[in-house]
């Protein structure tokens, strides 16, 4: 990609991304406003100002760096191997009885030390 490309790729991306803020401002903007219509059609305004404003976003280089992120982050999920329903029941007791042999020793801990310090203190 020669450098005046780029140039003219980067100053649409300008545009396309002022669009974007624009058409979410006005999202917001007009959400406050017409505080008296219908909540309907201001939920529904509200979601078309926003997909526009995505849209536009989504068609910037860095938009399309994002989708090309979110492909590769789907591809890489659907390798995880998640855990069985015993594996996960297992796990999850193995972490209560930790946290319960942990709470104990912590407790009996504190015990020790505080009667230690009231037998010095007197």
């Amino acid at each position: 990609m020669s450098t005046d490309s780029k140039t003219a790729g980067s100053s649409m991306d300008v545009v396309k991304w002022l669009l974007a803020v624009a058409f979410l401002a006005a999202a917001v903007v007009g959400n406050y406003m017409y505080a008296d219509a219908p909540f309907l059609y201001r939920i529904l305004a509200v979601v078309v100002l926003m997909l526009v404003s995505a849209a536009a976003a989504l068609t910037t280089f860095q938009g399309k760096a994002f989708m090309q992120l979110l492909k590769e982050a789907n591809v890489e999920r659907r390798k995880v191997v998640w855990p069985t329903r015993q594996e996960t029941t297992q796990m999850t007791l193995m972490v209560v009885v930790v946290v319960v042999v942990m709470a104990l020793v912590l407790w009996g801990l504190d015990s020790l030390l505080g009667w230690a310090i009231s037998a010095l203190i007197g």
